[in-house]
């Protein structure tokens, strides 16, 4: 073997890589076959090719027919033979002893090279042998051992001898050879236990195996390179592929260092991977053809074998195994769609496609059979419930097909009138297979159950079963439980029946004593509440009535005749409303046209144009809806319907408010109502489309057109006012009804008006805050003139003067003109302060004053009054007031001290006194220890000069605590006097 054919040339292209074409071949990618399920069987193995028979020539044919010993014995014979001739010719011609040896020696090196080429032709004739003996053989896989060590024993070689060795590897690569299959063939699976137990028979080494191996690895690449096509090309890297995937089950975990498929063919890892993984799970997949749906444990196990012989993964086996269980389900699936998609259906059609749809539950129980069973661990992994998501059927075009199985299978389930509960097992496991979702198999259950139950219903009905039953409700229980119908859906279903009767009685427009009849005993018959039937003739009846009252709306105020009033009390009490549910539909379309005038009202461009859309609103609820609602009623135009309540209410909520002359005019008086005719009705109202506010605007902007009366622009930009009667404030009371104002809300607007216009103008008035009494009587008759209730207008002229002191009185307290004794005196006159004065403000105040008592030069500190009175007057916190007293004293404390000296160096002998008063004063609010001075006689001089002040004794005996002098030192500042204080003076003097 050449060695050098080993070691790839830097040329060398991986064989598992796309082959070296043109580029503008290279685009196209080449996808490998991952199964060969396309033929149902696997033809038998081809015969090995024929081994024509070689010939012995020359000194083979002799070395052929000895015997290792007689080969021996011929060689021993030859050699002694050729010395003893050249011997004898070396004596006959040279004539002395010397010639006859070099004679012998002569032909003796030509008899011993002779006899050396006769046993070297034996590994060469035995190597023939052995190729002509397995050359006989049909089937060489039947070759054994033991028959080649005979043909090695019978020459006397060695199966390490070259020649020999070279035959035996020639064999096993052909033998390789012929059992690998082309690429365009699939792997049989018995191809690796042929070649092991071949290169067992032929006793050849693994490493001398591995060789042949790369050896056809070599063969493959170089006719790849050969090919020209791309077919041939594809077929040639299977063909390495599956070479790759065979030797590496033959040599097992040895390959890994025997098969050096990356040095020599410069492939990866994951291609490696790959080979081994596609031709795996092909080989597996061919193992699965086998399997069909009468699968047995003994199969699994088997399975299970094979799947490890493969090297093929749990998770590749698993994925395998359902694909095929889910490819058996789908052909049975493919051909009941068939079935129930054929134009020639019928019903032994159905029961074909629902027998098929019994083969997949009877193979998907199989499997969960399997799945639960103790030796599970042996079996074929993959084994349990069919899943079709992933295959033909697992898309949105498909499902519908599955849908129309289902529905199929359960109309079959109820084709006996009722639904067993093996059943009801077999369509959930079904719902499974394909995938469908809850909603979607409740929803076609729901459908199919629906008709046989409304079936049955009609069945019962009509042979008067159900009628006859005593218990209605126990009987359709019954029926729901034998169907496993859902109670509630069969609530739904006799509502729905109930109203198809209702529209079929109603067809004509009312509602007759023998349609009545009927329709309670359907009612009693299907246990339908009342409520629910309540509910169905409002929907029902109530559509027809609503359409008539559209209808007589939409003739507008001139079309109410005659004619449209008897159509609405026609449909009114024909159709059996009740009054408050034909009220309610009333109101309901009442109110949109109401909103409408609202909508246009809010879009007008100014108060005049907005007042005119409420006031057709008013008219039309005036001459259409009032008619309308007496006709719904039953009520003669001539009885007087008017409705003093919302009279009433406005009188009866406060009468303090009756001087208001707005709420006056809106209270009719006979004249007024005689000239206006009868009022609207107030029982459409708005109160629960609008909320108050926007109602109460609406009432306002009316209010004010009321008040200002119509606004006209003439050119120039000039206006022209025009007045309007009390009659526009009967329609204002009116438009209270319709936007559902209460009493208390109309006053309410009307007392808002009046407090706005006497406030705008007494504002103007109280301008500067004085309220003088000129002043006092323009008030008195402006409140007279707005009708506004004296203790109201009073509220509002305190409000104003009080805005008007509190802005004062914030000034002052800010510039630090208000005291104490200023405060007291407004609270005295009833001021708020509180309200007038933030606190912040209030407790600046009690700072500065509690700083000028620490600073008015005579000692007093009255605790009640700074810790007790004061915050109390200012309002604010104790606590916090007692903080701010200590927090001033004791950085004034150590002030006045400096202070003081500074006055003495001074000699101003007034002032050392007060800033010792304040010392003393700061000492009664916080006291203190006693101060400390870097010049004692200061100290002294400060003591001396207070003595002569004539203070109290309690003054000057803490003084003297603070400043440190003991009692002998005091007696004697008292006896000199002014001694100290002139010396100390001079010296002074002195020193500058």
């Amino acid at each position: 073997m050449n060695p050098s054919t080993l070691t790839p040339s830097h040329t060398q292209r991986p064989l598992l890589l796309p082959s070296p074409f043109p580029a503008r071949r290279r685009r196209f990618r080449i996808s490998l076959p991952r199964c060969s399920s396309d033929a149902a069987s696997s033809p038998p193995p081809p015969p090995p090719p024929q081994r024509p028979p070689k010939e012995l020539k020359g000194m083979e044919v002799l070395v052929d027919r000895l015997s290792p010993p007689a080969r021996l014995a011929t060689s021993a014979v030859l050699v002694a033979g050729a010395v003893a001739a050249g011997y004898g010719l070396g004596s006959r011609f040279g004539g002395s002893r010397y010639a006859a040896l070099g004679g012998a020696v002569a032909l003796g090196a030509a008899g011993g090279a002779a006899a050396y080429a006769l046993n070297a032709s034996a590994p060469q004739v035995a190597a023939v042998n052995l190729h002509n003996y397995v050359a006989a053989f049909d089937d060489p896989s039947k070759l054994k051992k033991e028959e080649i060590e005979a043909i090695a024993t019978k020459y006397g070689v060695s199966k390490q001898d070259e020649a020999f060795k070279a035959e035996i590897c020639d064999i096993y690569s052909e033998f390789v050879s012929s059992v690998l299959p082309p690429g365009g063939e699939e792997l049989r699976g018995d191809e690796v236990d042929r070649i092991v137990s071949f290169k067992n028979s032929l006793g050849i080494d693994d490493p001398d195996a591995a060789a042949m191996h790369m050896e056809i690895g070599r063969k493959i690449f170089r006719q790849r390179l050969e090919v020209g096509d791309r077919d041939s090309d594809v077929e040639q890297r299977r063909a390495f592929q599956k070479l790759i995937y065979v030797s590496n089950l033959v040599f097992g975990d040895a390959s890994s260092f025997l098969l050096p498929w990356k040095r020599v063919f410069k492939v990866t890892d994951s291609q490696i991977e790959v080979a081994v993984r596609d031709n795996a799970q092909r080989l597996y997949a061919s193992k699965l053809k086998s399997v069909g749906r009468d699968i047995d444990a003994e199969k699994l196990v088997t399975l299970r074998e094979a799947q490890h012989l493969c090297r093929l993964s749990d998770e590749l086996a698993e994925n395998l195994f359902r694909e095929h269980a889910r490819k058996l389900v789908e052909e049975n699936i493919s051909v009941a769609i068939g079935i129930l998609k054929s134009r020639t259906r019928a019903v032994p059609g159905v029961n074909q496609a629902v027998a098929e749809l019994d083969k997949v539950l009877a193979f998907n129980n199989l499997l969960i059979s399997f799945k639960n069973h103790l030796d599970v661990d042996r079996f074929a992994r993959g084994v349990g419930p069919v899943s079709l998501v992933g295959g033909e059927y697992d898309g949105d075009r498909k499902i519908e097909d599955l849908k129309l199985l289902y529905r199929a299978y359960v109309s079959d389930a109820l084709s006996g009138g009722r639904m067993e509960d093996n059943k009801l097992a077999a369509l959930n496991q079904l719902r499974n297979i394909f995938g469908l979702g809850k909603r979607e198999a409740e929803a076609i259950s729901l459908d199919v159950t629906s008709k046989v139950y409304r079936k049955r219903l009609a069945q019962s009905a009509s042979d008067g079963e159900l009628e006859m039953a005593d218990s209605k409700a126990a009987f359709l229980q019954k029926l729901c439980d034998e169907l496993h119908f859902d109670p509630q859906k069969a609530s739904e279903l006799h509502e729905e029946i109930y109203r198809q009767k209702l529209q079929k009685c109603v067809a004509d427009g009312e509602l007759n004593e023998e349609d009545v009849a009927a329709l309670l005993r359907l009612r009693v018959m299907l246990c339908i509440p009342q409520q629910t039937v309540e509910a169905a003739h409002s929907d029902i009846c109530g559509s027809l009535f609503e359409k008539i009252v559209k209808d007589a709306i939409a003739s507008g105020v001139d079309g109410y005749d005659a004619e449209i009033q008897k159509s609405v009390r026609k449909a009114a009490h024909g159709l059996r409303l009740t009054r408050e549910i034909a009220m309610s539909i009333a109101s309901k379309t009442v109110r949109k046209i109401f909103i409408n005038y609202i909508k246009r009202a809010r879009a007008a461009g100014n108060r005049t144009e907005s007042a005119k859309e409420l006031k057709k609103m008013i008219a039309f609820n005036t001459l259409v809806v009032t008619k309308l609602v007496e006709d719904i009623k039953g009520e003669s135009t001539d009885v007087s319907t008017e409705e003093p309540v919302k009279e009433d209410i406005t009188q009866s909520e406060d009468e303090e408010w009756d001087s208001l002359q707005t709420l006056k005019k809106i209270r009719p008086n006979k004249q007024l109502t005689e000239k206006l005719g009868k009022p609207g009705q107030t029982e459409i109202t708005l109160k629960d489309d609008l909320p108050e506010r926007d109602r109460t605007d609406l009432y306002k902007t009316y209010l004010l057109f009321c008040l200002t009366g119509e606004v006209t622009r003439v050119p120039f930009g000039a206006q022209i006012t025009t007045k309007k009667d009390d009659s526009e404030y009967l329609l204002l009371n009116q438009l209270g009804g319709i936007l559902g104002l209460s009493g208390k809300e109309i006053v309410e607007v009307h007392r808002s008006l009046a407090e706005q216009a006497f406030r705008q103008q007494a504002e103007v008035i109280l301008a500067d805050g004085q309220l003088t009494k000129v002043r006092v009587e323009q008030l008195s008759n402006l409140q007279k003139q707005v009708g506004l209730p004296q203790e109201y207008a009073q509220k509002i002229i305190k409000s104003i003067t009080t805005t008007k002191m509190a802005a004062a009185i914030e000034t002052a307290v800010t510039q630090g003109r208000l005291n104490m004794k200023q405060i007291r005196e407004l609270k005295e006159a009833d001021v708020d302060l509180d309200s007038m004065v933030s606190e912040n403000l209030r407790e600046t105040l009690f700072k500065k004053t509690v700083d000028d008592i620490f600073s008015s030069g005579t000692g007093e500190f009255d605790d009640e009054e700074v810790y007790e009175k004061m915050p109390s007057d200012l309002n604010i916190n104790k606590e916090k007031a007692r903080g701010v007293v200590h927090e001033l004293a004791k950085s004034r404390l150590s002030n006045s001290l400096v202070q003081a000296v500074s006055l003495l160096r001074q000699r101003n002998r007034e002032g050392v006194v007060s800033s010792l008063n304040d010392l003393l004063a700061c000492d009664k609010a916080v006291p203190s220890e006693t101060l400390s001075w870097e010049v004692p006689e200061e100290l002294a001089d400060l003591y001396t000069i207070y003595l002569k002040s004539d203070p109290t004794p309690e003054n000057l005996s803490r003084l003297q605590y603070l400043l440190g002098i003991n009692d002998s030192t005091a007696a004697a500042l008292r006896e000199m006097g002014d001694r100290l204080l002139n010396a100390s003076a001079e010296e002074e003097k002195f020193v500058f």
